[in-house]
């Protein structure tokens, strides 16, 4: 093995310091849920962002489409309940902004 190709140190450490595809995908569940305002961000706020949460959204849908076959049986769970409790939340913020967004006045001519 050559010096180019030998461990920099990107998988040292423990086994329980290597990202699995669970983890990975919670990772993602994750930031959606900070995008929902589910879930502080790093500086402990929270905030709204829908077009941020629902791309990571669809990140994780075209990971279970392009990975549809070669997951165990718990991954493909979990991604699954993942998508479909994060879609749940994704409509229920939508529906929120929409009843909480201030309404335009009408000008009297």
């Amino acid at each position: 093995m050559s010096e180019a190709n030998e461990d920099v140190g990107l998988h040292a450490g423990a086994d329980s310091d290597r990202i699995d595809f669970s983890t990975f995908i919670l990772s993602l569940s994750t930031s959606a849920m900070v995008h929902l305002g589910e879930a502080p961000d790093p500086d402990g706020r929270t905030h709204l962002d829908l077009d941020l949460a629902r791309q990571t959204i669809d990140i994780l849908d075209m990971l279970r489409d392009k990975t549809h076959g070669n997951l165990e049986d718990d991954e493909a769970r979990l991604l699954d309940d993942l998508l479909y409790n994060l879609r749940l939340r994704f409509i229920a913020a939508q529906n929120s902004a929409r009843t909480t967004a201030p309404r335009p006045t009408k000008k009297n001519a």
